[in-house]
């Protein structure tokens, strides 16, 4: 929506006294109380639930807080960062800072200008806010021509403040143990950008929320050394988290959807979040990969733990709801139901240890970090009521499809008019149904309803019938209201709400003794009466009847007329209108007190608030693993070996999303070994158009993606030396909104790759300089291949048509490139049979292939008969002319 949107409330007007004020004589005035923005969104109903809301700080190295830049320097810096000239500025610092406030995650990151569009592309950030001192800074024009939404904001915490978050975080988060308050650079090695990101950031979230109670997890500082980085085209090529055509996220065709097989939303965020940024640890890894083998190896465990956490709820928002003071009693028996599952879930599992000492110790550490919690939980189900709850519900539900049904009514034309309604409702009594008299003529003076023109059909009069609901159904009753007060809390959550309800039972018994009082002493007991309450008349005696007792005498000769229809009379009793409203302010003073109760319940949440938090993530590990678990057991997928090597060792290696489309079809996948990066460093691969060169290259990316976020992998083997970044540059595309052509866009993405790529990436690159001419395309692939080769010396995967590469750098080995890895050659194929017949070879083999058959391929797509004959023609023309 890109919008902010303001939300005001009313107050009592503390001026409303003062008349030289503005507001003098106004009972109430209006207080913005909240502003939502795409980024601060809490608990609205249109969020994603299986998405996280970030909302991110950048904050410029240049635009910093020892010294600003004059807008002059910032716009050459701008200029020459923008410029590519061996990446002039792209080293410069950038401190990132996000958070979600609808789970209380909080995050800070250095980086450096060069690395932000992959940052970005990690993080996804609904909205991004940059301090005014920043504005005109390269960043921010990176930013804006990425059409990002931006939001400038003045910051009123300065940059390197820490001292100021203490308010906004959870306890400990600024502070140690020996209760000084030091600064959080010293004590979490924070830089001063991403300190000033913080502020900035904590800053902007505050002026939002008006006032309103936030407490935030402590920061979190994330090290670009602890993940794999993936940069926004790679995200974009390998269509992780959204579709390459659609940009729909987790949508059909991702490796999102593929893997997903998490019950819960706080594991599904989280798996998003694992994809995005893998690990590089292989301790995590192979803690990650012990608990999804032992699940595996035990399917009674893994089902019972999977029907459980489809019981749990979404503890992370759940708890932050709490914080910020907006959690109801809905959310706290969902809490309460999460608690316990989550201890019979420690349970279950500790029912099933694995005998494997690598996994017995990593299912004892995760279970070792649930805290027990279940005296919170008795507290909230004994206080909370949940029948009461259904009931509240129940009439809410009831209501709205009332005034649903009534609004279809009005916007088609078909409605009784308000005023004849309400006059029929005051005559029913219990039991009785409204109806439209369209069958007696002769009663029509005393008809209830006057139809419209429109309404004088039988469909019309149907169409009334069925929107005019019986008063029963439309309405409770007073006397089955009072039977039914939808209270949410039980008389026993405290003291004074026991007596509470004592004093209303012995309210309503008052009642009951005066209707016996009315019956007896006032020979109404011929006639229908009831002590009722309406909005109009308050507390009134209603009489149902023709003819009307003697008013004279006994308990009615105080009765007060204040209304009367040919069957109705309604009168004001002093006897019953004391008592209605000490009935009244009972029933407020229960439901003070139950919001009272509610408050205590909150309080005690938030006290536990960190336990709670641990609970969940440790909720959201299981979820993953346990899904991780029901994907390698259905898809056949085995456990990666991860080591600190740089070698890539896949053995029946397969595309994890497109063999389960090929499955759906019912095809077969044909699966690839690949062996890059021990004696081969590079792999150049030939073949034809449509022969799987591109499948090739990005399924071995995604099973090294898939390892370090800690799944099996489509494999027969695997064996992967860990990666520290994965370089794409597949696909062709402009850029129009920037004056780059295709080949640009190439030539740009390449050039991020070159210089950025250590020995420990892997880089997969697709058909590079084809978009020039054959010669120049030639130049360019073979100076890209043999700066990969020589300088950076990584895992490269290089498909191309231009099979003259092979006998290039045949040329390079014997001669300066002895002694470093060679360059192996691999291709796919296409065979023909007699009659003319095809069909692809995907499975590659050793050796060159210099033909690509494109114009086989050209056939397949349709193209016209005469177009084809010619460049059949062509085609040989050139080979004759190469073979002289």
């Amino acid at each position: 929506m890109s919008r902010h949107v303001a939300i005001a409330e009313e107050f009592p007007n503390p001026n409303k006294d003062e008349k030289e004020h503005a507001s003098y004589g106004l009972l109430w005035e209006r207080r913005v109380v909240r502003i939502i923005t795409p980024g601060t969104l809490i608990d609205e109903k249109f969020m994603d639930p299986w998405e996280n809301n970030y909302l991110l700080c950048v904050w410029p190295g240049g635009g910093s807080s020892s010294s600003s830049t004059s807008a002059s320097s910032s716009t050459s810096t701008s200029a020459s960062g923008s410029s590519g000239d061996e990446g002039e500025g792209q080293d410069s610092p950038v401190g990132l800072a996000w958070l979600d406030l609808s789970t209380g995650d909080f995050f800070t990151q250095g980086s450096t200008r060069g690395a932000l569009t992959a940052e970005l592309a990690r993080i996804g950030p609904r909205e991004i806010v940059i301090d005014e001192s920043c504005r005109n800074t390269p960043e921010v024009t990176l930013l804006t021509s990425e059409k990002r939404l931006l939001t400038f904001h003045t910051s009123t915490i300065s940059p390197l403040d820490t001292k100021s978050w203490a308010s906004l975080l959870e306890s400990s988060s600024t502070s140690t143990s020996s209760s000084k308050k030091r600064n959080l650079l010293e004590v979490g090695g924070f830089g001063n950008e991403e300190i000033s990101a913080g502020s900035t950031l904590l800053s902007y979230v505050k002026e939002k929320l008006q006032g309103l109670s936030m407490k935030l997890q402590p920061p979190v500082r994330r090290s670009k050394e602890n993940n794999m980085l993936i940069d926004a085209v790679t995200m974009r090529a390998l269509e992780i988290r959204s579709t390459l055509k659609d940009g729909v996220v987790g949508g059909v065709g991702t490796l999102l959807k593929t893997v997903r097989r998490t019950v819960t939303r706080g594991g599904t965020r989280r798996l998003g979040s694992w994809l995005t940024s893998p690990e590089t640890s292989v301790k995590i890894i192979n803690d990650r990969l012990n608990l999804v083998e032992h699940f595996i190896a035990s399917p009674k465990l893994l089902e019972d733990i999977r029907y459980k956490l489809k019981l749990t709820h979404d503890s992370q928002r759940l708890v932050q709801k709490m914080s910020l003071g907006r959690g109801d009693a809905d959310d706290l028996v969902s809490l309460a139901r999460t608690i316990i599952q989550t201890q019979d879930i420690v349970d279950c599992i500790s029912s099933h240890l694995p005998r494997k000492k690598e996994s017995l110790k990593v299912v004892k550490e995760l279970i070792g970090r649930i805290e027990k919690l279940e005296e919170l939980a008795g507290r909230i189900l004994r206080s909370i009521d949940e029948n009461g709850l259904m009931l509240r519900h129940t009439i809410e539900d009831r209501e709205a499809a009332e005034i649903t049904a009534l609004a279809e009514a009005v916007e088609r034309g078909r409605v009784l008019s308000e005023e004849a309604e309400g006059e029929g409702e005051e005559g029913l009594e219990e039991g009785e149904e409204e109806v439209v008299e369209e069958e007696k003529p002769k009663k029509r003076g005393r008809k209830k309803a006057t139809a419209t023109p429109a309404a004088t059909t039988p469909t019309t009069k149907a169409t009334v019938k069925k929107t005019i609901k019986p008063r029963t159904q439309r309405i409770l009753k007073e006397v089955d209201r009072e039977k039914v007060e939808p209270w949410i809390m039980h008389p026993t959550a405290s003291k004074t709400l026991t007596k509470l309800h004592k004093s209303l039972e012995e309210l309503m018994t008052e009642k009951q003794l005066l209707e016996t009082r009315l019956l007896d002493e006032s020979m109404l007991s011929e006639h229908l009466v009831a002590l009722k309450w309406t909005p109009s008349l308050g507390h009134i005696l209603h009489i149902k009847s023709r003819t009307l007792p003697d008013m004279t005498e006994g308990i009615l000769s105080s009765a007060i007329s204040v209304g009367s229809s040919k069957s109705t009379h309604s009168y004001h009793l002093p006897e019953w209108t004391k008592l209605g409203s000490r009935i009244e302010m009972a029933r407020l003073a229960i439901r003070a007190e139950e919001q009272k109760v509610l408050q205590d319940i909150r309080k005690q949440v938030i006290l536990n608030i960190h336990a709670l938090r641990r609970n969940a993530t440790v909720l959201d590990e299981l979820d993953i693993a346990a899904g991780f678990a029901v994907l390698a057991k259905e898809s056949g997928w085995v456990r990666p070996i991860l080591n600190m090597s740089t070698e890539h060792k896949i053995v029946g290696g397969r595309h994890a999303t497109v063999q389960r489309s090929l499955d759906d079809l019912g095809r077969t996948f044909v699966a690839n070994d690949c062996w890059v990066g021990g004696e081969e460093g590079m792999w150049i691969i030939t073949g034809p158009n449509m022969a799987g060169k591109s499948t090739f290259l990005r399924q071995n990316a995604l099973i090294s993606i898939l390892a370090q976020t800690g799944s099996y992998v489509p494999a027969d083997h695997a064996e992967i030396g860990i990666i520290d970044q994965i370089f794409s540059r597949v696909g062709s595309a402009d850029d129009l909104y920037r004056s780059q052509s295709t080949f640009m866009v190439e030539m740009i993405e390449t050039a991020y790759i070159l210089k950025n790529a250590t020995p420990r990436s892997f880089v997969i690159m697709d058909e590079v300089g084809r978009g020039t001419t054959v010669d120049d395309g030639f130049a360019i692939a073979g100076g890209v291949v043999r700066y990969l080769w020589e300088v950076c010396g990584c895992r490269v995967l290089f498909a191309t048509h231009f099979h003259g590469l092979v006998e290039l750098v045949e040329g390079w080995e014997k001669g300066e490139g002895k002694g470093r890895k060679r360059i192996g050659a691999y291709c796919t194929d296409l065979v023909e049979d007699e009659k003319g017949g095809w069909m692809f070879v995907h499975k590659l083999r050793k050796g060159v292939n210099k033909r690509s058959h494109a114009v086989k391929v050209a056939r397949m797509a349709g193209l016209p008969q005469l177009a084809l004959k010619t460049a059949e023609e062509i085609l040989k023309t050139a080979e004759k002319f190469k073979r002289g």
